[in-house]
C-alpha cells in the first residue's frame, strides 16, 4: 500500500509510536522485498499498527482485518486506505482468501494473524489452517513475526521479524494434516522469536 493517506498516517504514527511504546525493531533486514506473508502472534489492537510502522513506508503491505471494522463507512474508508481488507471470522471467507492470494501474486506483502483473534497467551487458540493454504497456493515466503504482548506506555515493545522460509509438504498442496501442522509450526516460530530463538526449523 503506497497511497497518500498511508504515507501521511505512517509519517505521523511512526515517531509517535516510537515515543509511546519505545519500539525495539529487529530483523527487518531479513524481509523479502515482495511476495511475503508476515504471520504474527496477536494480543492487542495495536499489533497491526505497530507492525506496519516497524516496516519501511514503501514495503507494500496488505492486511486481513475483522469485518466489523468495515461496517461504519468513515472507518471503512480509513482502514481500506491503510491497506486492509475484511475477513469474516468464524467461517470460511472465500472472497477474503482470494483477495489475500491476489495481493501476494501481484507482488505485495500480506500481514496475517494465524490465531485469527486476540489472545492473552500462547496456546489459547490454535492457528488457522487457512493461513498455510494461502501461503502454499501462492508460493509465498512465510515470515514469522513476534510482537510483545504487554504494551505499556513508555515501556519497551519488541517487534521481531524472523527468517523467511517455505514449508515442505507432499503433493501439490499438501494433506489436511500437513496444512494444519504447517500453520501450527508457523505460529510456534513467531512465539519462539519472543523467547530469543531465531533458528529456523526445516
Amino acid at each position: 500500500m503506497n497511497n497518500w493517506f498511508f504515507k501521511f498516517a505512517w509519517s505521523v504514527m511512526r515517531p509517535v509510536s516510537h515515543v509511546l511504546f519505545r519500539l525495539q525493531i529487529e530483523g527487518t533486514e531479513r524481509l523479502p522485498a515482495h511476495g511475503a506473508m508476515l504471520c504474527a502472534n496477536h494480543s492487542s489492537n495495536w499489533d497491526p499498527i505497530l507492525i506496519a510502522i516497524a516496516l519501511p513506508m514503501d514495503y507494500g503491505l496488505r492486511a486481513m482485518a475483522k469485518d466489523s471494522l468495515f461496517r461504519f463507512p468513515p472507518l471503512r474508508w480509513v482502514v481500506e486506505h491503510l491497506g486492509a481488507f475484511p475477513v469474516a471470522r468464524g467461517h470460511s471467507d472465500i472472497n477474503s482468501v482470494k483477495t489475500a492470494m491476489k495481493a501476494i501474486r501481484d507482488g505485495e506483502n500480506l500481514l496475517i494473524f494465524p490465531e485469527g483473534t486476540r489472545v492473552e497467551k500462547e496456546g489459547d487458540v490454535q492457528a488457522k489452517g487457512g493461513v498455510a493454504v494461502i501461503g502454499i497456493r501462492t508460493g509465498a515466503q512465510f515470515v514469522p513475526v513476534f510482537v510483545d504482548g504487554k504494551k505499556r506506555l513508555f515501556h519497551k515493545t519488541r517487534i521481531v521479524f524472523g527468517e523467511p522460509y517455505r514449508p515442505t509438504y507432499t503433493g501439490r498442496h499438501g494433506t489436511a494434516e500437513e496444512v494444519q501442522s504447517i500453520a501450527d509450526d508457523l505460529l510456534r516460530r513467531a512465539y519462539d522469536l519472543g523467547r530469543g530463538d531465531q533458528t529456523c526449523r526445516k
